[in-house]
C-alpha cells in the first residue's frame, strides 16, 4: 500500500503539474506514455512487442500523438489516413511473409494502435482547445473519471450487493457503479458552478455521466482482455498500479467519446 501511495503521488504531481505548465512538455509526456501503452498491448496481446511487424503500430500512435500543436503545426497527412496506411502496411506485411505475420497478429497490432493511439490523441488535444481553456476541459474530464472510480469503490464498499458483471470484473458492483454516476455528475455540476460561461448544467451533466458510464466500461474492457490472456496487470512501469493501460483504461474511452458527442469546444 505504501508504495501505491508513493507512485500515485509522484506519478500525479509529474503528469497533473506538466498538464497546468502546458508547453512542450505534457503532449511529450503523453506521446511517451502512448508508446508505452502500445507496448503493453503488443507484448499483451502477440508477445513479440519489438518484432518487425509491431514497428508499423508504434509508427502508427507516433504519428498520431506526436506534438505537432506545439508548433503550430497540421497533421502532414490527416489521421484517418494515417491509419488507413498503418492498416495496409500490416496486411501487406501478412503477404510479405507469407503468412508467417498472420491476419490474427495484423489485427491485434491494429486493434492496438488505434485503441491506444486515439486515445491518448483525444487526451493531448483536450489540452489545447480553440477556446482557450484546455485546462479547465482536461481537469474537467479527469476529476471526473476520477470522482467515478472512487465513488464506484466506497459506495460498492458500502452498499454493493448486487455484482455488476461477474464474469469480468467480480468485485465490481450494481450500486457501487450508480454511486459512481452520481459523484462524476456532482463534480461535473461543481464545474459548470465554477465556471457557468463555459459549462451549462445540461451538458456538464451529460459529460459526468459520459464520464462515469463510458469510463467504467473502459475499465471493463480492460479487465476482459487481461482475463483472456491470464494477467493481472497490463504492465508493471508504475510499481503497485500496474501498466499505463491499467491506470488509463477509462481515459482511452473517455476522451474520445466526448470529442465524439461534441461535448467540448472543437
Amino acid at each position: 500500500m505504501k508504495q501505491r501511495i508513493i507512485t500515485g503521488v509522484v506519478a500525479g504531481v509529474l503528469f497533473l503539474g506538466l498538464c497546468v505548465l502546458g508547453g512542450f512538455g505534457y503532449p511529450a509526456l503523453i506521446m511517451l506514455m502512448a508508446l508505452v501503452g502500445f507496448y503493453e498491448f503488443a507484448k499483451m496481446s502477440t508477445g513479440a512487442p519489438f518484432r518487425a511487424e509491431a514497428w508499423i503500430g508504434y509508427l502508427a500512435v507516433a504519428y498520431l500523438t506526436f506534438p505537432w500543436q506545439v508548433w503550430d503545426l497540421d497533421f502532414p497527412i490527416p489521421p484517418q489516413h494515417a491509419i488507413w496506411l498503418s492498416l495496409l502496411l500490416l496486411l501487406c506485411a501478412t503477404v510479405l511473409t507469407k503468412n508467417e505475420i498472420n491476419i490474427k497478429q495484423a489485427s491485434l497490432l491494429f486493434l492496438g494502435a488505434v485503441y491506444v493511439g486515439l486515445g491518448f490523441y483525444y487526451i493531448a488535444i483536450s489540452r489545447e482547445t480553440p477556446d482557450g481553456h484546455g485546462l479547465f476541459w482536461t481537469f474537467l474530464l479527469l476529476l471526473s473519471i476520477w470522482g467515478s472510480d472512487a465513488g464506484a469503490y466506497f459506495t460498492g464498499k458500502a452498499f454493493g450487493k448486487n455484482k455488476l458483471w461477474p464474469a469480468i470484473s467480480p468485485n465490481k458492483t450494481i450500486e457501487g457503479a450508480v454511486g459512481g454516476i452520481l459523484i462524476a455528475v456532482v463534480i461535473a455540476l461543481g464545474f459548470s458552478l465554477a465556471a457557468p460561461e463555459l459549462l451549462d448544467p445540461l451538458r456538464a451533466m451529460l459529460i459526468g455521466l459520459a464520464a462515469s458510464v463510458v469510463g467504467q466500461m473502459g475499465d471493463l474492457i480492460q479487465s476482459a482482455y487481461k482475463r483472456v490472456y491470464g494477467i493481472k496487470d497490463s504492465g508493471s512501469i508504475l510499481p503497485g498500479h500496474g501498466g499505463i493501460l491499467d491506470r488509463c483504461d477509462s481515459w482511452l474511452a473517455v476522451f474520445p467519446f466526448v470529442h465524439i458527442l461534441f461535448l467540448l469546444p472543437y
